[in-house]
């Protein structure tokens, strides 16, 4: 799998939440970082920590949510993807940055970041 579909699969996934948590697991490294802004500013490391901060973002899902990649931009083994997310919970459009490292298929580091 190229880096391009292990992104495509990473939204893909978050889109159906925790309906595709083992997918969406299945995409990192075992000792892979995952820093977000949603549940906590530390850094979670490895599937495990990053199997909980899944689940603790799923236990209030936003309703109709939708989750629009605006453009991938792949250098390496370094992408950065830009998205926008929308859903009736929201005072409006949270727009956002994703930075991943990915080796092997896997990704090793993602970086989510809200912009404005």
């Amino acid at each position: 799998m190229d880096d391009r579909q292990v992104i495509d699969r990473y939204f893909s996934a978050m889109r159906r939440g925790s309906a595709a948590e083992e997918e969406l697991i299945g995409l990192f490294s075992v000792d892979a970082v995952y820093i977000e802004p949603f549940t906590e500013a530390t850094p979670a490391v490895g599937v495990e920590q990053i199997r909980d901060r899944l689940r603790r973002g799923w236990e209030q899902p936003l309703p109709d949510l939708e989750l629009e990649v605006l453009s991938i931009d792949i250098s390496g083994r370094e992408a950065t993807a830009r998205w926008v997310c929308r859903s009736p919970s929201l005072p409006g459009p949270v727009n956002g940055v994703d930075r991943y490292r990915i080796e092997g298929g896997k990704i090793t580091h993602l970086e989510v970041r809200l912009v404005d």
